[in-house]
């Protein structure tokens, strides 16, 4: 598929790994209107390709994302001859339909492997926060910026940023918009490893998706499924889901083929999805 704002690679061209690559870093990789159609478009299309087991995302250029293209964003808010009920229901699904855009990443079946180097700001964080698994290089930088613009982060950053570096360090990063550096990152939990260089990040989480796109396909959807439905849930309700769903997965030959190559001393050989 071919995207103003996206680029799609595969190599070779049946490797269970994908890159999907933000690809306007003359604008250093803001995120325009265009992307938030073709963004989810692209995941959808990737989740139906049954030889991709594994998304690797990251940014094209010096910088990972810059945030929300200014004038998408002076678009949404600019002036609209509706009244004031009217309009603001139209902001309302304007908003949505961007909301639905990053969602979208969790959405999709297979797991989403962010690789972040140089800038990372606003609607960036929005992305990664969203992600499955985040690594950088050391010249990445952070901000969840919205303060700074005079708005409230809205596109997912307020609501996953607390489950994965505590809510008091969520708290201290939204209301400054202070810059985060890749080391403290690492030390707040926001990645799980930093890099030396965007070569080395890049040659390391290839090397991290190899290994995950060796595994069961229906384990690792299954182990995505069940982390992001047991976020929202208490302990048993988590386990009940669970349960409810092996029991209707573990009937895969998926569980039979790793015991048998375990017994034989061989690398498994999984079907696709």
């Amino acid at each position: 598929m071919n995207f103003k704002t996206l680029k799609i690679t595969q190599k070779p061209p049946n490797s269970p790994i994908c890159h999907l690559n933000l690809n306007n870093p003359t604008l250093k990789n803001a995120l325009n209107s265009d992307f938030f159609i073709e963004f989810p478009k692209a995941l959808t299309s990737l989740d139906q390709n049954p030889n991709v087991r594994i998304i690797i995302l990251s940014g094209n250029g010096d910088h990972f994302c810059s945030g929300i293209d200014i004038k998408t964003l002076s678009s949404i808010t600019g002036t609209t001859s509706l009244d004031r009920g009217r309009a603001g229901e139209l902001l309302r699904r304007q908003i949505k339909g961007l909301q639905s855009a990053i969602t979208a990443i969790e959405q999709c079946r297979k797991p989403v492997v962010v690789a972040i180097h140089g800038a990372c700001i606003g609607g960036g964080i929005d992305l990664v926060s969203a992600c499955d698994m985040r690594y950088c290089s050391e010249d990445a930088f952070f901000s969840v910026k919205e303060v700074d613009l005079g708005l409230t982060a809205d596109l997912g950053t307020l609501q996953r940023l607390p489950r994965i570096v505590g809510y008091g360090n969520a708290v201290e990063l939204a209301l400054t918009g202070r810059r985060v550096s890749g080391g403290e990152a690492k030390e707040i939990g926001l990645v799980s490893r930093v890099f030396k260089s965007k070569k080395e990040l890049n040659d390391g989480v290839r090397a991290i998706a190899e290994g995950m796109a060796a595994k069961s396909p229906m384990a690792i959807i299954g182990t995505k499924e069940v982390l992001l439905r047991s976020r929202d849930m208490s302990v048993d309700q988590g386990l009940d889901y669970v349960a409810t769903w092996n029991s209707s997965m573990l009937l895969s030959d998926d569980l039979t083929e790793s015991i048998m190559a375990q017994m034989q001393k061989r690398k498994p050989v999984f079907a696709k999805l």
